[in-house]
Formats: structure tokens, C-alpha cells, sequence
């Protein structure tokens, strides 16, 4: 399955008052694993950015004054997301914002990114599975161990590399293997284990196989899995990318 992890940044909102994109970040994934394929702009949006969202993502009028239109970059954007599961955490804003930016452009057939990209909402996961929490982008970096010291302020590109560890720690539950053995204790340098051989004549371990009705019944799982998810199940979304 090929992800792009999205993030925008705007003059304001909401965008029924006329706000516009002033930035888009996106970073490419395939079967869960970064490309390092990205997509990085700044635009030029015709009209002031306000004082709050410059206090909040530090993008100011002057720096926008020679920066392409969301014109000129139309088709390369929609090309890199195109077909793309887009993962976004509150992705209604930023939906609401492209959708708006291709109508603006006269371009009704791309006006509706959810008809051509699958959605996925972290903020809409992150409250199934944390209710009563708060979910921010930092509460989840927090919570799930993920560094985002050099988020001073919000960046679109910084944030979007940002969200695509947060959600591979969210759904991928251990997010590093450790192979150290005794004495990586304690901030050492890990000593490799010494390799135990198993003997020819073992016993050989006994293949249980699934059954009918027990396949039946993990297919029914994962179904509710990824209803719940907003995306098919990490058993899934890897047997997908084998298969390509």
C-alpha cells in the first residue's frame, strides 16, 4: 500500500472566511517504510496571513511574497497524492482547505480528494483508543515516545514527518528491535550473544493449521479491525506490499 502523510499550514481559518494554503508537506510510505520521496511547497496566497497563525507557524507575509500559487503547482501535487491512502491528523481541515483550493482553480473533478485518495484521520484513531486524552500531535509524540524537539513551531513538512512516526507507532505497536545481549544494560555498548545451535535430532516442532472456521474467524477480526482503525489491519497493509 502506498501512504502519504499530509500536513498543510494556512493564513487562518476557517476556510469558509476565505483562508488559503501557504504550505504543504507530505513524506511517501511503502508497506510502512519511508521512501524518502516528499513533496514541499510554500505558496503565495493573495492575501494577508493573520497575526494568530503566523504566531503559530511563523510564516509570515514577506517570506510569501515571491512564492508559486497553488496554480502553478496543481498538477505535481495532485499527482504524488493521487490513488494515495492520505493519512492526516484532523483531516477534515486540511481536506476542506485542498478541496477548496482545486475549486478555486475551476477544477471540480479534483475539488473532492476523498473520491480519488483513501482518508485516514490519527486525531478520529487516537480519540477511539484514548478517550478522555488529549491528542494532539505532541500529546501523541509523548505518549508514544516519538522526538519532536525541533518542533518549536508548527511546520507542514517537519509535521508531516513527524505524524508518519506517530502513526507507525500507533498501529505498528513495537517500533524498534532490539538484538543486544546481556550487558547492553545500563547504557553500555550491547554484546552480541553467543549463537546456540540447536541439535539435528530434535524433535521437530508439530505445524498446527488453521481451520476453515478459524480463518473465517480471523477474517472477521481483521474486518473489525480496520473498521475501527479507519484502515486495513498492519496484517493486512503487509501482505499488500509483499504482494507488490
Amino acid at each position: 500500500m502506498r501512504s502519504v502523510v499530509l500536513d498543510t499550514e494556512t493564513t487562518g481559518m476557517p476556510v469558509t472566511d476565505g483562508h488559503r494554503i501557504i504550505e504543504i508537506g507530505c513524506v511517501e510510505l511503502l508497506g510502512r517504510r519511508l521512501t524518502g520521496r516528499h513533496f514541499h511547497v510554500y505558496l503565495q496566497p493573495d492575501r494577508a496571513v493573520d497575526e494568530g497563525a503566523i504566531a503559530v507557524h511563523g510564516i509570515t507575509n514577506e517570506f510569501l511574497a515571491d512564492k508559486p500559487r497553488f496554480a502553478d503547482i496543481a498538477d505535481e501535487f495532485f499527482a504524488f497524492i493521487e490513488g494515495a491512502q492520505l493519512i492526516i491528523h484532523n483531516a477534515a481541515f486540511d481536506i476542506g482547505f485542498i478541496d477548496n483550493e482545486f475549486s478555486r482553480l475551476g477544477q471540480a473533478e479534483r475539488a473532492d480528494i476523498a473520491a480519488h485518495c483513501a482518508v485516514l484521520d490519527t486525531l478520529l484513531m487516537a480519540r477511539e483508543r484514548h478517550p478522555g486524552q488529549r491528542n494532539s500531535l505532541d500529546a501523541l509524540c509523548k505518549r508514544y515516545d516519538v522526538d519532536n524537539s525541533n518542533r518549536d513551531l508548527h511546520g507542514a513538512l517537519l509535521d508531516a514527518e513527524i505524524l508518519a512516526d506517530v502513526w507507525l507507532a500507533m498501529t505498528g505497536g513495537q517500533t524498534h528491535l532490539s538484538l543486544a545481549g546481556e550487558g547492553s544494560e545500563g547504557g553500555g555498548r550491547a554484546q552480541a550473544s553467543a549463537i546456540r545451535r540447536l541439535p539435528q535430532d530434535r524433535t521437530r516442532t508439530r505445524v498446527i493449521r488453521a481451520s476453515e472456521p478459524e480463518l473465517a474467524a480471523h477474517a472477521e477480526r481483521l474486518a473489525a479491525i480496520e473498521k475501527a482503525a479507519g484502515g486495513p489491519a498492519l496484517w493486512l497493509q503487509m501482505e499488500q506490499a509483499q504482494q507488490q
